[in-house]
Formats: structure tokens, C-alpha cells, sequence
């Protein structure tokens, strides 16, 4: 029998859980068990790859120490990575045991947050152990706390050697009906490789600096298009402009995706029509880069499009329906 330890604390000499843990190693490895301790602060650059090390056991510890509040970054980290990259079949087949020692406050809720979270992801979660230690010294000269620690490393060996069945749980229910994970069939040596992959920050920052190198050739090509067109619809504009006796009027057109909006200045038999600002604007309007297209195409008018509300305007109105007779497309 094999069981694997999971230290999710910060390895300090006063962690009351480190000296739980010391005490369930002496009686598993009594009952003849091998245990492997992996303390995940130490493998924090790679908590990716660490649920690949189920492979080879028949139940695991996981431990943590709550110091302020909850079970710690490094266990959900850990935790994290199960859901992730775990081979779920193996977890189903893994006995747990959770224990959380508290300095401060929370220790029943951390012990909960572990059995729920090993419930959820299908494995077969053990009655835990949690505790608050006030004084270290006190806590490990106690007979009795030494006993009950005992007794919690005697009841993990008795429940994994004899294969004990749990009665279902609602968390297994919610999990079938609500949770999902990514829309992603892997087997588990394509998870086990998509971890290392997570896990490697090499290969994450040459992932990184690919995409970034994408990113600026798309951009580069976007404004070169961007470029050749830099002033669409100004000829059409020009083409079919219709002068009108005695009407003058500036129009300020912002056209959705243009960084400059398109004004036209029109005196009688006289227009200009550019990209930028212009002061006393007598119409605002705004509209996407398609209703101008379908204007220009002559599918619409500015009118049609203002009712329907396909393009927004504010100023003067008889100023606004006169561009549908200064300009007929």
C-alpha cells in the first residue's frame, strides 16, 4: 500500500500540521504502508504536474494549515490542478483524508472545503481531522491529541485495505448535473502532457511571445488595409452631390470604427467633404460603417435610417432631411 501526503502550508517550524503529519507517517509506515510526502511550496512552479503523482497510490493525505483564512493558495492551487489535469479515473479510485490544523480560526470549514472538494472531483473522501493549536509545545506533549492522531492514521490504512463504500452524496449529483469542465476530450497522457506543458515556464513564455508576435503582425496588417482606404465614401460623396440654391449646412458623421469623423460642408453648388474636426456643425450624426455603405449604395436613405433608427442625430432635423436631396445615390 502506498499513500502520498499533500502539504499545502508554508513549511514553518511552528505549523502544528507538520507535527500531525510526523506522527501519521510513524504509524502508516509501522503498518507497513509507503509514504511519499510532497510538500507543494516546494514544487510551486509545477502544482500543474503534481496530480500526475496518483499513478502509483491507493489513497492520499491532503494537509493545510489555516493561518488567516481558509485552506491556503498552495492547496488551491493544488486542488485547481486536479479539476484540470487529474486523471478523473484515478481519483475516483483514491481514498482521502483531509486535515487542517488552525492557528487562528476556520479549521472545520477548511476540512470541509477539502472533503467537498474531493467529492466533487469523484474521489473517496475519509473522515478527516482538524484542530486548533494555541501552543505548539502544549498540543505535542498531550497523550490524548497524540492518540487521536493515532487513531485517524489507523482508520485511513483500515478504510483503504478494506475498500469501504460511502453512501452516494449530493455533491456527486450537482457534479453530474451542473459542473462542467472544458469541452475537451483528453485522455489522461494528453492531460498529463497539457500539465507539463502548463507547468514549464519556458514554454509558456515562448507561447506568450508568439501570441504578442501574432497580435502586432495582424495589426500591422489591419493598418496597412486600413491605410489603402483611409478615406472611403469621400468620392462617392463628391459624385453624387446635388447643389441647392441658398442652403448651407455642416454635418459631422461618426462613423463607427473610424477614429475621425466625416465632415461635410456644403454652400449651395459648393462641398467639401474630409476626415477630422470642424467647427459649427449644424448636424451630428453617427452610424455603423454598413448603413453608410447601404446609403452609398443607394439600399437607403439618410432619413430611412434615421427612423428606423439605424442612425442616431442630433441638431437641426431640416438641416438632416436635406441630405437625402444633396446627395442622391
Amino acid at each position: 500500500m502506498k499513500i502520498n501526503v499533500y502539504y499545502g502550508g508554508r513549511g514553518l517550524l511552528d505549523d502544528p500540521t507538520l507535527y500531525v503529519l510526523s506522527k501519521m507517517e510513524d504509524v502508516l509506515k509501522e503498518l507497513r504502508v509507503k509514504v511519499e510526502r510532497y510538500n507543494i511550496y516546494e514544487h510551486k512552479n509545477e502544482i500543474a504536474t503534481l496530480p500526475q503523482t496518483f499513478k502509483d497510490a491507493d489513497g492520499i493525505i491532503l494537509a493545510t494549515t489555516v493561518e488567516w483564512l481558509g485552506i491556503g493558495g498552495y492547496m488551491q492551487q493544488f486542488l485547481d490542478a486536479c479539476w484540470l489535469y487529474g486523471d478523473k479515473e484515478k481519483i475516483s479510485q483514491l481514498y482521502m483524508q483531509p486535515i487542517v490544523m488552525s492557528t487562528t480560526y476556520g479549521e472545520r470549514e477548511g476540512e470541509l472545503t477539502l472533503s467537498n472538494a474531493w467529492d466533487i472531483l469523484g474521489g473517496q473522501p475519509c473522515p478527516g481531522l482538524y484542530g486548533y493549536v494555541e501552543d505548539l509545545v502544549s498540543f505535542e506533549v498531550n497523550t490524548e491529541y497524540t492518540e487521536i492522531i493515532e487513531k485517524k492514521a489507523e482508520n485511513l490504512y483500515r478504510m483503504i485495505s478494506q475498500k469501504m463504500k460511502s453512501l452516494p452524496t449530493s455533491n456527486n449529483a450537482v457534479k453530474r448535473s451542473v459542473l462542467r469542465t472544458q469541452q475537451m476530450s483528453l485522455t489522461p497522457q494528453e492531460s498529463e502532457q497539457l500539465s507539463k506543458y502548463v507547468s514549464d515556464d519556458t514554454y509558456v513564455k515562448q507561447q506568450k511571445e508568439d501570441i504578442e508576435e501574432l497580435t502586432s503582425m495582424f495589426k500591422d496588417m489591419l493598418g496597412k488595409a486600413a491605410s489603402e482606404e483611409k478615406e472611403p465614401f469621400i468620392k462617392e460623396l463628391q459624385s453624387h452631390f446635388v447643389a441647392q440654391d441658398d442652403f448651407c449646412a455642416t454635418y459631422s458623421i461618426t462613423i463607427e470604427g473610424f477614429k475621425n469623423p466625416l465632415c461635410i460642408y456644403v454652400d449651395s453648388d459648393k462641398l467639401e467633404v474630409h476626415y477630422g474636426k470642424k467647427e459649427d456643425i449644424d448636424v451630428y450624426a453617427k452610424m455603423s460603417i454598413d448603413v453608410m455603405q447601404s446609403i452609398v449604395d443607394g439600399r437607403m436613405t439618410f432619413q430611412r435610417a434615421f427612423m428606423t433608427g439605424e442612425m442616431t442625430a442630433k441638431g437641426n432635423f431640416k438641416t438632416l432631411r436635406m441630405l437625402d436631396q444633396v446627395f442622391l445615390f
